[in-house]
């Protein structure tokens, strides 16, 4: 035995032995550069790497707060809509897998609704989190994003989504991809009500969500390196058979291709966007009179018919 065993108190030996824990997350290594970055560092420059400008994946929550003025913001509750109406099964079950994408994001679904001041103008902000199940648009997605639209129509808002997804939810089958022609619809209300919808594409925004949503914008922005396109390049190489161009479905190269507006990086996206409402948001008594309609929910089978989505806060 030492003589830590044999000569000090119980009390003082648990103390001296005890071993101190330092967490592993303390420092990021950039997936572009390799460079080791302090975990502060990182997150008081918004997750973009102060080495080589490379843009990694941001929270719901961040983006918000470094968006609205003061970062203040209220947030509106998600829809309720069926949990699991296909009560799908693969490996895990469908409702274990949103427990623990709850869990992990804090948030309900993928999408987040947000209203808030931005340079003194009311907004109505829509956030896509890839971290949620890969941002898939699912009944939850796309039922937030039709009451999103209500809500700017009916507070005269610009209407502003910032999307990151992986495509439709598969776990809702044909349900999910409803939601296509669905949030579709909701844009088109929002500019006939003549309201400004301006699309923010973060990385990655693939799938049935640049087929929809993310397409149809007044303005298309884009964050540096965004990967954004319908099918990934691996897929399309193995169907054409073809090397693609340096940089294929890249913010920069669909900008250079006229697919995006503009490429903004995120500590600048707030001032942009600012600019961008104050010049396209158009006041007027015939504009304050449009009344937002109601998009019918499609029905999930043997779980009934969803609720009617709900209009402002």
């Amino acid at each position: 035995m030492s003589w830590l065993e044999n000569v000090v108190r119980p009390k003082i030996r648990t103390f001296l032995s005890a071993k101190r824990d330092t967490p592993e997350n303390l420092w990021h290594k950039c997936k572009n550069c390799g460079e080791m970055v302090f975990h502060r560092d990182l997150a008081e420059n918004l997750q973009v790497c102060p080495n080589c400008d490379h843009h990694g994946r941001i929270g719901a929550k961040e983006r918000l707060d470094s968006l609205f003025d003061g970062g203040t913001w209220q947030k509106i509750d998600n829809p309720e809509v069926p949990a699991d109406p296909l009560k799908f099964r693969d490996q895990r079950k469908y409702t274990d897998r949103l427990k623990e994408a709850r869990t992990k994001t804090g948030e309900q679904d993928a999408v987040t609704i947000a209203l808030g001041q931005l340079g003194g103008r009311e907004a109505t902000v829509l956030v896509q989190d890839f971290a949620f199940m890969g941002g898939s648009l699912g009944m939850a997605a796309g039922e937030s994003i039709v009451k999103g639209a209500e809500l700017a129509i009916e507070r005269r808002t610009p209407f502003i989504i910032f999307a990151a997804a992986g495509g439709a939810r598969m776990q809702e089958g044909i349900l999910s991809l409803m939601q296509m022609p669905r949030s579709t619809v909701a844009v088109q209300m929002v500019r006939e009500a003549g309201l400004p919808y301006i699309v923010v594409m973060t990385d990655p925004t693939t799938g049935g969500v640049t087929a929809s949503y993310a397409m149809l914008g007044d303005v298309h922005i884009a964050e540096p390196g965004a990967l954004i396109g319908f099918a990934g390049p691996r897929v399309i190489e193995q169907t054409i058979r073809e090397k693609l161009p340096e940089g294929f479905q890249r913010a920069e190269y669909l900008l250079d291709h006229g697919m995006v507006d503009m490429v903004v990086k995120r500590g600048d996206m707030r001032d942009t966007l600012i600019r961008l409402t104050s010049l396209l948001m158009v006041e007027g008594p015939a504009a304050a009179a449009t009344a937002a309609p109601q998009i019918a929910a499609p029905a999930a089978s043997g779980a009934g018919t969803p609720p009617a989505p709900a209009t402002g806060a």
